[in-house]
């Protein structure tokens, strides 16, 4: 029998949640940085061609978020090796939470306004 094995187990299964969170928030930021063939796809679709189409906010947007994930993935394998080393420890101690993931999430709100902002703008310059 592993000593605490329930503690070490959500302990991984908490990483690998972290892991494919961040694997998603690549993905997304991947697609992003490709928005601009679609927004020239559509305006050749629609027959109007439009020349003023800014996609390097979308190319930027895009590569920060796969900067992103990958923060995410870094902080997450040192947040378990710290807890798996809080674990084996027999003393408690306190669980405090982590400012990297509060700045995160709040990075990554920010990111969903600018886009929501930026594609309304593109959409508008399409109609």
């Amino acid at each position: 029998m592993i000593p605490h094995f329930s503690d070490h187990a959500a302990n991984e299964r908490t990483y690998l949640a972290w892991v494919r969170t961040a694997i998603s928030v690549m993905a997304f930021g991947f697609l992003l940085e490709r928005f601009d063939i679609f927004l020239l796809f559509t305006s050749r679709a629609a027959a109007k061609v439009t020349e003023n189409l800014h996609t390097r906010a979308s190319q930027w947007l895009g590569l920060g978020l796969l900067l992103v994930g990958a923060l995410m993935i870094a902080g997450a394998t040192l947040r378990y090796y710290r807890n798996h080393k809080a674990i084996e420890v027999e003393e408690s101690s306190t669980y405090g939470d982590s400012w990297t993931a509060r700045t995160m999430a709040a990075l990554l709100v920010l990111m969903a306004v600018f886009l929501t902002l930026y594609v309304a703008r593109q959409v508008a310059a399409l109609g």
